[in-house]
């Protein structure tokens, strides 16, 4: 692969991989306080729009390895933000569900989160904003689809 180079400042993947470091520590400073971190925030969201999803179903929801997700709700069970039930239905299935403590966060983590992404895309038109956000959604889609087919 002769004259072939690498220009950090030109990849897509190293400039989405900085901003989302960038995004991720942004939001830590501002979760800290409340005593979360970046890695529990997308369970919290999922959970705060429904709970008593599975495990299972976390897992497809917010499209990470079931042992990240397994150790994320281990540390958010020690800290007292989830509590898992036996399902009604199937009692070999637990259902997770929000405790009093991470519902009274709820307000200010997602005020963060806001705060967050308004630091990021500040200088940028509502018309940039959407457009933005757009490209995002497409190369994550094309990435999910590539993922999809060599997985088979």
């Amino acid at each position: 692969m002769q004259g072939m180079t690498f220009e950090k400042d030109s990849s897509a993947g190293y400039l989405a991989n900085h901003m989302a470091r960038l995004f991720a520590a942004g939001l830590h400073r501002r979760i800290r306080p409340l005593g979360l971190s970046p890695g529990q925030f997308p369970a919290l969201v999922a959970l705060w729009a429904k709970e008593g999803r599975t495990q299972k179903e976390l897992v497809q929801l917010l499209d990470i390895e079931q042992a990240t997700l397994a150790n994320t709700l281990a540390r958010m069970e020690r800290d007292g933000l989830i509590i898992r039930r036996a399902s009604e239905e199937d009692g070999r299935v637990q259902k997770i569900f929000l405790t009093e403590k991470a519902k009274g966060l709820e307000k200010d983590a997602i005020s963060s989160a806001i705060a967050q992404n308004g630091e990021a895309l500040e200088g940028f038109s509502e018309p940039e904003k959407a457009q933005f956000l757009d490209f995002m959604h497409r190369a994550i889609a094309a990435m999910q689809k590539a993922q999809s087919g060599s997985s088979r």
